[in-house]
């Protein structure tokens, strides 16, 4: 183990020696010539970059339609996902009259990196995603009053969906789907814990490899029963070598396991309805976060596995009727709101009558 350990710091080591421009974002993708035009970027696809606290900048991508939104949607993808692997996904929505923002990651996809090699995942803290998420919408997006702003976080961006909303992001509703939020420690094994704790968390894990094209697909992996949905994230990043990623390192699984406990710790100040779509086999993390949020309604997808929005149509299409069922509904509330809105809860006085007035007859 100490030998693995040593032999990783070596790879970092020689990795920083060239860093160059490696560690910056990466804006434009070519599409992979294999994959299916559904799977292409949705119609007046834009990319950008927003950074800030001088940490690495994030890569984000938006379209909308023609017509002004009915509703605002940003997702924020999973572990090891680029915007890409929901160009789907956003279509389906922009066809509906939303307009899709994707925010991905810090340190994965396009965004910037902290360290090297790309595709080793590390952040030290999950803070930079949240505070990314309150700029893009306060700042870049600036969604109108008039139509709901939804927040969409796949696995652990559930966790950064949740932190952002607790710690002031003002939202109309969070969607949160195959939540993974963990609450064990970093590493079972000592050497590892240690490594983490002395500050070598860029430190990948034991087990780590570099990022392969014959590493296996969402549906190798188990993510999803679909064999061409399954394929798109790697043939993304076969594609295009500044997408890829691989395994986790020690600092980014302990950045998650306090942004997780942060999430539960916090969960009473989340002010919105929260929308839990689960696979068929789902974790008791994940089903306690819904239980402390003020607001929260589980569904689960039987037979589904984890990557929801890439399942065969057979689950992804209840998983897709029970996002768009929940936005068209805040849609239809923001409207009805502006039609008739509440009446004000202040009494009104009866008018006092002028002294010396004749009196009413």
């Amino acid at each position: 183990m100490i030998r693995a350990l040593a032999v990783a710091a070596l790879l970092l080591l020689l990795a920083a020696c060239g860093r160059g421009d490696l560690m910056g974002p990466f804006a434009e993708t070519q599409a992979p010539p294999a994959l299916s035009p559904r799977f292409y970027p949705p119609e007046g696809w834009a990319w950008g970059f927003i950074e800030t606290g001088g940490k690495p900048a994030q890569r984000y991508g938006v379209a909308a339609g023609w017509r002004a939104p009915k509703a605002t949607v940003v997702i924020l993808p999973g572990y090891g996902e680029s915007a890409e692997a929901w160009f789907e996904t956003a279509s389906g929505l922009i066809r509906r009259g939303y307009t899709v923002w994707i925010l991905e990651r810090a340190g994965q996809g396009g965004s910037g990196r902290y360290t090297l090699p790309r595709d080793l995942g590390f952040v030290p803290s999950f803070d930079p995603d949240v505070a990314n998420v309150r700029a893009l919408v306060r700042v870049v997006i600036r969604p109108p009053e008039t139509s709901p702003l939804i927040l969409l976080g796949h696995s652990d961006g559930a966790v950064v969906a949740i932190r952002a909303v607790e710690t002031g992001l003002k939202v109309d509703g969070v969607i949160i789907s195959s939540p993974d939020v963990t609450s064990k420690a970093v590493s079972t094994d000592s050497v590892q814990a240690l490594a983490g704790r002395a500050g070598l968390g860029r430190l990948p894990s034991a087990d780590w490899r570099p990022w392969s094209r014959s590493s296996p697909d969402a549906r190798g992996s188990g993510l999803t029963h679909d064999p061409w949905r399954g394929r798109v994230q790697q043939a993304w990043q076969v594609a295009n070598p500044d997408l890829r990623m691989s395994s986790a390192s020690l600092g980014w699984r302990g950045a998650h396991q306090a942004a997780s406990r942060a999430a539960e710790a916090d969960a009473a100040a989340v002010k919105t309805d929260v929308l839990m779509l689960l696979p068929d086999k789902t974790t008791k993390e994940a089903l306690a976060l819904c239980k402390v949020l003020p607001d929260c309604r589980s569904v689960a997808v039987p037979g589904s596995l984890p990557a929801l929005h890439l399942e065969q149509d057979r689950f992804r299409q209840p998983w897709m009727d029970q996002v768009t069922g929940y936005i068209a509904a805040k849609v239809t509330a923001a409207r009805e709101a502006e039609v008739a809105p509440p009446m004000s809860q202040t009494p009104i006085a009866a008018p006092v009558p002028e002294e010396n007035a004749p009196p009413t007859p």
